[in-house]
C-alpha cells in the first residue's frame, strides 16, 4: 500500500471507541509490511493503535536499532495522528514514558522541550530545514502532550488533502536523514552542554558500574537480529554498534588479551601483559567519517582524564564501523591514539595498533 493511501485510510477510519481488533488497528500494527520499500538502511518499523486500550493518537515510527527499538525511549521518526484524526505530523521526536516514569510528567514535559529545542537549534545552525517546530495533537494531557514537547521538528498533513505520494516519500526519506544528523548532534549536545540533553541514561546507575575491576564483565549486549514477521516475508535488523562491539571484543580475546565490554561508559577495555587499552567504538554514520573520529577523540580524552589516575593513564583506541582515511588514520596517531576498523580481510588499523597486536596491516591502497 502507497504512503498517501495508508495514511488517508487510517485517519478515515480510525475510531478509539471500537478498540485495538478493528481493520484500522490491524492495518496499523502491519505498517512494516507498507513502509519497508520506503526506508533504506536497518530500521525497525513499528505501527501501533495502542496497547491494552486504543491509543488517542495512533502512530507508526521508524527506529534506528543502535538507538532504540521502542517509543518508550530514545529518539525516533514517527506519524502522529491528532486525537481528532484530522491531521497527522511526521515528526523526530522522543520516548516519554521512561522520562515520565523518572521525573513525573510536568518535569518529564519540561526536560523533553529543552532538549528537543536544543537539537533543533543545532540542526537549524547546519542549514535549516523549513520545517515546524511545534505540533498539535489535540492538547490532550499524558502522552499526546508529552509528544508534543518532544517534538524537535515535523512537516504535518491534513487527512482530507495529503500530498501526492512523491512529496510523502521525499519527506520520509529527509525525515530518516534529519534522524540520523540529530543522533550526531545529540552527542555532541550532550559531551558540550550541561543538563540539556535528558534522554540517555546517566553514568553510575548501572549495577556493574559498582564493581572494582572492570575486567571481571566481559559480557557483550545482545546484537540479536531484529526479525520482523510480515505477510510472506520477513525484514531482518541488525545492531551496528553492539555488534562491532561484541566482534572486536572477541576478537582481542581469541589473540590472549582480557577484555571487558561491559564497563560503561566505556565500550572496550582490555589488557595484555602489562598494557591496558581503553577502547571506543564508534558507528560510521552515512560514511562520514568526521563525526566519528571527532566523538572518539572527545570521548577518549575524556573517559582517560576522568576515569584513570594521571599515572596509570591507558594506552588509547579508536574502533570504527568501517575505514576513516589516510587523514584521519594520522590524526589520531598524532593524538597517541591507535586505531582499528572492519575490513574485508577482518581488522585492518593504524601503524601503532598494528604492532600492538590489535589489528593485521593495512594493504597498499587501501583507505
Amino acid at each position: 500500500m502507497k504512503i498517501r493511501k495508508f495514511l488517508h485510510e487510517v485517519g478515515t477510519t480510525y475510531d478509539r471507541r471500537q478498540g485495538t481488533s478493528t481493520p484500522t488497528a490491524r492495518l496499523l500494527r502491519d505498517a512494516p509490511s507498507h513502509f519497508a520499500s520506503h526506508v533504506q538502511g536497518e530500521y525497525v518499523i513499528k505501527g501501533s493503535a495502542g496497547a491494552g486500550a486504543a491509543a488517542f493518537c495512533p502512530w507508526v515510527a521508524f527506529f534506528d536499532p543502535d538507538e532504540t527499538t521502542t517509543a518508550r525511549h530514545g529518539m525516533y521518526v514517527v506519524y502522529l495522528f491528532a486525537e481528532n484524526m484530522e491531521t497527522v505530523s511526521l515528526s523526530l521526536n522522543h520516548g516519554v514514558t521512561e522520562l515520565h516514569g523518572k521525573y513525573g510528567s510536568a518535569e518529564a514535559n519540561r526536560r523533553l522541550a529543552k532538549e528537543a529545542g536544543a537539537i533543533r537549534g543545532a540542526l537549524s545552525a547546519g542549514g535549516g530545514h523549513n520545517l515546524d517546530a511545534s505540533i498539535d495533537l489535540g492538547g490532550r494531557s499524558g502522552l499526546p502532550r508529552s509528544y508534543e514537547h518532544g517534538n524537535v521538528v515535523a512537516r504535518t498533513y491534513r487527512v482530507d488533502d495529503l500530498p501526492g505520494e512523491d512529496v510523502l516519500c521525499d519527506d520520509l526519506r529527509q525525515f530518516i536523514a534529519l534522524y540520523q544528523d540529530a543522533l550526531v548532534v545529540r552527542e555532541q549536545l550532550r559531551q558540550t552542554t550541561r543538563d540539556v540533553i535528558c534522554t540517555l541514561r546517566a553514568e553510575g546507575t548501572w549495577p556493574h558500574e559498582q564493581s572494582k575491576d572492570a575486567l571481571l564483565h566481559f559480557a557483550p549486549k545482545s546484537d540479536d537480529e531484529y526479525v520482523q514477521t510480515m505477510v510472506s516475508r520477513e525484514i531482518v535488523k541488525t545492531r551496528k554498534h553492539e555488534t562491532l562491539v561484541r566482534d572486536y571484543g572477541n576478537h582481542l580475546h581469541t589473540n590472549g588479551f582480557e577484555v571487558g565490554t561491559n564497563v560503561h561508559p566505556r565500550d572496550i577495555v582490555a589488557r595484555n601483559e602489562s598494557t591496558h587499552w581503553l577502547i571506543e567504538a564508534k558507528v560510521v554514520r552515512r560514511g562520514n567519517a568526521t563525526h566519528a573520529v571527532r566523538e572518539a577523540l572527545g570521548q577518549l580524552a575524556t573517559y582517560s582524564f576522568l576515569l584513570y589516575p594521571p599515572k596509570e593513564q591507558p594506552k588509547q583506541l579508536a574502533l570504527f564501523t568501517e575505514g576513516i582515511g589516510d587523514v584521519y588514520v594520522r590524526l589520531l596517531e598524532h593524538h597517541g591514539i591507535a586505531s582499528v576498523w572492519r575490513s574485508a580481510t577482518g581488522w585492518s588499523g593504524s601503524p601503532s595498533a598494528v604492532a600492538a597486536g590489535l589489528a593485521e596491516a593495512v594493504a597498499a591502497g587501501a583507505p
